[in-house]
């Protein structure tokens, strides 16, 4: 369990005003949005999100149907890619909801106008779920892998997403950067792990989930991961193992309502951060965001004590932020023809986008 949890408030205040706005605008013909057209028993939400969290949000929805904030609501969900998912919508794809792995595509849809400027200025800081990055292996861990320096040996097979469409993959390497520069090494040694990193590498899927489910089939020894991800496939009934390395990052995922929502996108985002909603995330493996009592998780390695806290656990913060983060190591060419760091390097290794 996450030993700082964020205080949590109702989405609602950020972004009443527009939903009121869009409410009074969206009943006038020709109105694509959907919004405020419909009866609240008729409502249809669209939910936009990454692949990893499914399970989870299905079995939030379906909890919060329960309640008269939800009865009678229905979803029309969509799930890939977390940045595919994102530009999808700034290109016009409907979405009341949003639900991604990065907080860089949120942000996207703020420049691009569909959603509010502040959608992260409440004390979760727009973030829904978390999670820590994990190695995966198979049932007896035949590598015998307990950390990170085993995966980069010779003869190790990875398997991770790509990080120029998935953000699970920059969770991913992300935290086998933290691991290889925590003792003062600095870049080189970053560069160099990850290097033999990408060398090892014998897939980049184009999503978290493709990654999971090509592991399942038989490719590789491990799976760079979400913890839940792991959890989830073992309570699947996958007979896979899962390892936290002594330095590792916690992942959170954000989640926004847009501008021309359904107001009932609102109620349930609130639902989402609401002690049931944040329950419901820890059966499916994520860390919550807030400290809830979750009781046992089967499929966690310990299902009495699931979220053991980390030796060494890196944020986001600790990196520099994700606007430097996305500068320095996954910028394509930017305003100065200059390639992030780990662009340049996954590129160098023939396994570029």
């Amino acid at each position: 369990m996450k030993s700082s949890p964020r205080k949590r408030i109702p989405a609602r205040p950020a972004i009443s005003l527009l939903l009121a706005a869009a409410t009074v605008t969206a009943c006038g013909p020709g109105d694509l949005s959907g919004a405020g057209s419909e009866s609240e028993s008729g409502s249809t939400i669209s939910l936009v999100g990454f692949a990893v969290p499914k399970a989870a949000n299905d079995a939030i929805q379906e909890a919060w149907g329960d309640t008269d904030a939800g009865k009678g609501v229905k979803f029309e969900t969509s799930y890939g890619a977390s940045g595919d998912q994102s530009r999808a919508v700034e290109a016009g794809k409907k979405a009341d909801y949003v639900h991604f792995s990065l907080e860089g595509d949120v942000t996207r849809l703020v420049k691009a106008g569909l959603v509010a400027e502040d959608w992260n200025a409440g004390p979760n800081k727009g973030i829904v779920s978390d999670s820590v990055v994990v190695l995966v292996v198979r049932k007896g861990n035949p590598k015998n892998i307990q950390g990170w320096d085993d995966i980069v040996k010779p003869g190790v097979g990875i398997v991770t997403p790509n990080p120029g469409s998935s953000g699970s993959a920059r969770w991913n390497i992300l935290a086998a950067w933290a691991h290889a520069t925590k003792d003062g090494g600095g870049d080189d040694a970053g560069k160099d792990f990850l290097t033999k990193f990408f060398a090892n590498a014998v897939t980049l899927a184009g999503s978290g989930r493709e990654a999971t489910t090509a592991f399942q089939g038989g490719t590789g020894d491990v799976l760079i991961s979400y913890e839940n991800e792991a959890i989830f496939a073992r309570q699947a009934g996958e007979e896979l193992e899962y390892i936290i390395p002594d330095t590792t990052l916690l992942i959170e995922n954000p989640a926004a309502v847009l501008k021309n929502a359904d107001p009932k996108a609102v109620d349930f985002l609130d639902f989402v951060l609401s002690d049931d909603g944040q329950k419901l995330f820890a059966s499916k493996g994520f860390r919550p965001v807030e400290d809830v009592e979750v009781g046992e998780v089967q499929g966690a390695n310990d299902p009495s004590d699931p979220y053991p806290a980390p030796e060494n656990l890196v944020t986001i913060a600790d990196l520099g932020g994700w606007s430097d983060i996305n500068k320095k190591f996954f910028a394509t060419k930017d305003k100065d023809g200059v390639d992030g760091l780990i662009t340049v390097i996954q590129n160098e290794s023939g396994k570029g986008n």
